[in-house]
């Protein structure tokens, strides 16, 4: 089973942190961000990793090389202009061989356990072509985004529903990407939506860490936990 970290995000609520440092490269609790996700892929047993990236994309190529350091054998998938989230894997899609892949955000930290997707992988197919990982609300993002239903089915908010938010973790059968055209910018959550209103979705409720590093400020809080962590005297 294959991976991919989504790297090609400008950043711009992490300005000016980013006017000179693509996101994935931004140093917390002692790491590169996208260092945390590859040792944690590596240890969960995924050796080869594709990487996609746009801003800034040849520091994450000349810091990250071939990822034989990192115990990974990383590959690349670079993009002008970036393609957003469905667009960036359609465009890599012949990487994963036609079998089922996880996808990790690239500007999240979670220890979401990757060695759990081996399994969940198995039960994709056409007819349900994605499992996402969700969590609890975070302060800044308090309405969520899908509900995960006694059945295990992830659908849409309605008025009465809780939502929980969507992690950036994702497993996906390639055929959710069949319509999308690999060379065009677009979003996932639209296809996403178009998948769980025809029930063909799946999730989990992962209640450990996770942070979306989408501002200075988050990133400085991760960074201090981290470090407590690793050195909690």
């Amino acid at each position: 089973m294959r991976a991919m970290i989504l790297a090609a995000g400008r950043g711009e609520r992490m300005r000016p942190l980013t006017d000179t440092c693509p996101k994935p490269l931004l140093p917390v609790g002692g790491h590169p961000l996208i260092v945390w996700h590859i040792r944690r892929l590596v240890q969960a047993g995924f050796r080869d990793i594709v990487i996609n990236h746009a801003w800034l994309g040849d520091q994450i190529t000349a810091a990250l090389g071939n990822g034989q350091a990192l115990g990974a054998r990383l590959h690349y998938s670079p993009e002008s202009p970036a393609l957003e989230t469905a667009g960036g894997i359609a465009h890599t899609l012949h990487f994963f061989q036609g079998e089922p892949f996880l996808v990790v955000n690239g500007d999240i930290w979670c220890d979401w356990d990757p060695a759990r997707a081996h399994a969940q992988a198995a039960r994709l197919s056409a007819e349900h072509p994605a499992h996402l990982v969700l969590v609890d609300n975070p302060g800044h993002h308090p309405q969520g985004d899908f509900v995960l239903q006694a059945d295990g089915r992830v659908v849409p908010p309605g008025a009465a529903d809780a939502a929980l938010t969507f992690a950036g973790i994702g497993l996906y059968h390639p055929s959710l990407f069949t319509d999308i055209n690999p060379e065009l910018p677009a979003p996932l959550a639209p296809l996403l939506r178009s998948a769980m209103a025809d029930r063909l979705v799946t999730g989990e409720h992962h209640a450990g860490q996770w942070a979306d590093i989408g501002t200075p400020q988050r990133l400085a809080q991760l960074d201090r936990a981290l470090r407590n962590q690793l050195d909690p005297g």
